[in-house]
């Protein structure tokens, strides 16, 4: 439990460049503070220690805005950037040194048993109101874009963004965690083919209507 907690602690310094000194973070970081309660809440759960550990978690989503239940898996050396809204299911297992952003719903799908929540590999970024649903497999360093809806396994090296996620980014380029501008955008890329499809097909009709064609 503790050197979880201490990789966690280590690692907003290196995620984030607002964190200036350690009391600020203790004291000012959210997502933090919930990762503090989840990991004594999942280490009395495993002492099959009753209640307690569930209205921990109910404590921190009251102080925190982020909800994780303590039968979750987190491994070290994560960071819950802002973190408001986040919601982590009971049987989701999330690998070591992920970046989950505010909004972020690592979830079920209906009201299966056994393992109904995602299982996210090591340096995953899953950006800001982004859901993974289900009993999926999201591979190591997969960049989920904001506000995609991912439903289905997802191989490692890869970009997903949309609803629903689709891959349009795989191994090749290495590309930094905080760049989210430089994030793919596939509708664009579809709306500039059409654009210029169209101006193809007007210049060929402007050259049918000139006189002596």
């Amino acid at each position: 439990m503790a050197p979880g907690i201490l990789a966690d602690f280590q690692m907003i310094f290196h995620r984030d460049p607002a964190a200036r000194n350690w009391l600020e973070v203790l004291l000012c970081y959210p997502g933090l503070q919930a990762l503090v309660f989840y990991r004594i809440a999942h280490w009395l759960q495993g002492w099959k220690i009753p209640l307690i550990p569930r209205l921990m978690s109910h404590l921190a989503r009251f102080f925190t805005g982020i909800e994780i239940h303590p039968g979750a898996q987190i491994g070290i050396g994560v960071c819950i950037d802002h973190g408001m809204g986040v919601v982590i299911g009971e049987t989701a297992i999330v690998g070591d040194f992920a970046l989950i952003y505010q909004g972020v719903t690592l979830g079920g799908t209906g009201k299966e048993t056994g393992k109904r929540h995602p299982t996210l590999g090591a340096n995953v970024v899953v950006g800001a109101g982004a859901k993974v649903l289900g009993n999926i497999q999201i591979g190591d360093r997969v960049r989920i874009g904001a506000g995609s809806v991912v439903v289905r396994n997802v191989p490692s090296d890869c970009t997903v963004v949309g609803v629903p996620g689709r891959i349009v980014y795989r191994a090749g380029v290495r590309v930094d965690p905080l760049e989210h501008g430089r994030l793919p955008d596939a509708e664009a890329q579809v709306i500039r083919s059409l654009v210029t499809r169209i101006e193809a097909l007007e210049q060929q009709l402007q050259t049918l209507r000139s006189p002596g064609a």
